[in-house]
Order: C-alpha cells, then structure tokens, then sequence
C-alpha cells in the first residue's frame, strides 16, 4: 500500500485508521528520517487504541508501555525507539524483550528505527515514511505470511 499524507494531521488519522485495521499483537517495524512522522504515526495508533495518555518519541527511555484507561495493567501498545542503540546486539537483546511483553499481553509493537536490530523480523509489518512533495509518503508492507 502506498499512500500520500500531506500533513502531521493526515499522518495521525492514518495511525488511527491502521490501529483499527491490524491485528492485536502485530508488530510494526517504522522506518524514515528523523522528522519524518514516525511519532506520530505512532501517536494516531495509539489514540486508535483508546490510548488518552500522550504518546510521546521513546528516544531517551527507549521503550514506552500505554495502556487504555478502562485497563491500565494491560498495555494495548509497546513504543520502542532504537536509535540510540548503536550496537545490533543492544538493540536485539530490547527488542525480544519488549516482543514477548507485547506478544505476552496482546499488544501492537511499533519499533522506529528497526535497522539497528541485526535482523528484520520476519512476521512484522514494514512501514516506510518517505518525504515527498511537501508531505509525506507511506509505504507499508504486511508481513509475507499475511500478503
């Protein structure tokens, strides 16, 4: 699927739209620039879910957990941001950890910046955000085994 966002607005309904059309316990692997609109793509999944809290860039805590205020002990949403983590093993030994959280309880798992992982996960969404004539470009993959 290839679609147009003009705006930081177009990219957060896009969040919103996608949190209703994945699977729980997807992951979501967010590639771009810095910029780009990761965060909120990620934030548009998040309000989807019935996330209320702010969902914000996990760049410093590396891993964000929200939950829906109906359940607050069940996070519907595991944030990860890599890339801080220059070194692959780092990157992989947060990510199995954050994936058996997310898989444990049912929750999406959006991972920006997953080329510092050592391995692309092979049951993941791929989400591309491109700049592109003043807006963005988002390109998304479904994982092989849905396509």
């Amino acid at each position: 699927m290839d679609l147009f966002l003009a705006d930081a607005d177009q990219t957060h309904a896009r969040g919103i739209a996608l949190a209703r059309e994945l699977p729980m316990g997807s992951v979501l692997l967010l590639s771009g620039e810095l910029g780009a609109g990761k965060t909120s793509l990620v934030q548009g999944i998040a309000a989807g879910l019935g996330i209320t809290e702010a969902v914000t860039s996990p760049t410093f805590a590396l891993a964000q957990h929200y939950s829906r205020p109906d359940a607050p002990q069940q996070p519907v949403l595991v944030h990860l941001d890599l890339y801080r983590l220059e070194l692959p093993e780092a990157a992989d030994e947060l990510f199995a950890q954050e994936e058996e959280l997310a898989a444990e309880s049912g929750a999406l798992l959006a991972v920006e910046w997953p080329q510092r992982l050592s391995f692309s996960p092979s049951q993941a969404w791929q989400l591309q955000l491109l700049y592109c004539d003043g807006g963005r470009q988002l390109l998304i993959n479904p994982p092989a085994a849905a396509q």
